[in-house]
């Protein structure tokens, strides 16, 4: 058995490894083109509008013909995860701290661009090309550091988990939000109604933090991506203190 032979055909698809086609004839489609299709069926309708018979349409074949090149749905939303997560930029910095806040804003930002991309069941660990890419990113900045691997590890994975779920939660509570009303008037009308329904004997920290200057801090021309920045940082921030922590430990 050769090396390529012992890696299974999802990972070769995934790496692009070329596979022969039958009797030697010219394929009529690849694994490239059947990914670019559902990437743009997910940019225009969401990872809800990803069906192999939609697929298989906007490029004008069946359903069947499809599993020649992806094995299944999940295998192609793991082909089209990597293909829309693209390469990392360029983060160049001595600055442990400075790297890995530049790395999660720069992942932040591609999954603003495809919000659908936090709705991509996590069937695995990272295992493409431009997966590992962002990977060997992470870890380069951390390079200098006297960091493990597993606490390498455990940090990429923590900073990647908190960029997935903040962008994930931010879209919800905006299309939570009546049309036509902004994070901070959503967030002044909440806290003005839990401040009348939150009783100081039952709930006294609750109550106190409804009475706060919290919820009115911000005026309401605020832009929402000013307001979803700062919410952002912080708990970034927050992550960073306690790698900043570890690091320390290391030493």
């Amino acid at each position: 058995m050769t090396g390529e032979d012992s890696v299974p055909a999802s990972l070769r698809r995934l790496w692009g490894m070329s596979e022969s086609s039958r009797l030697g004839r010219p394929a009529a489609l690849d694994v490239d083109r059947v990914v670019a299709a559902a990437v743009e069926i997910a940019d225009r309708d969401g990872l809800g509008g990803v069906t192999l018979p939609k697929v298989a349409k906007s490029l004008g074949f069946t359903s069947m013909s499809l599993y020649r090149y992806v094995g299944s749905k999940g295998e192609l939303l793991t082909l089209m995860a990597d293909v829309a997560v693209g390469a990392p930029p360029d983060i160049d910095t001595d600055d442990w701290r400075e790297g890995l806040r530049s790395w999660a804003f720069a992942q932040r930002a591609v999954f603003q661009r495809r919000p659908w991309l936090t709705r991509v069941p996590a069937s695995g660990p990272p295992s493409g090309p431009n997966q590992i890419a962002w990977m060997e990113a992470a870890l380069a900045i951390m390079s200098r550091t006297r960091l493990d691997w597993a606490h390498k590890v455990g940090i990429l994975l923590l900073i990647s988990g908190y960029v997935v779920q903040s962008v994930r939660q931010y879209n919800e509570l905006a299309e939570g939000r009546a049309e036509g009303q902004g994070q901070v008037d959503a967030e002044r009308a909440y806290g003005r109604a839990l401040a009348r329904l939150v009783q100081p004997e039952r709930f006294p920290e609750a109550a106190r933090l409804f009475s706060s200057a919290l919820f009115e801090a911000l005026p309401s021309d605020t832009p929402d991506a000013t307001v979803a920045d700062a919410d952002f940082s912080l708990g970034l921030e927050l992550i960073l203190d306690g790698v900043a922590v570890r690091i320390v430990r290391s030493d």
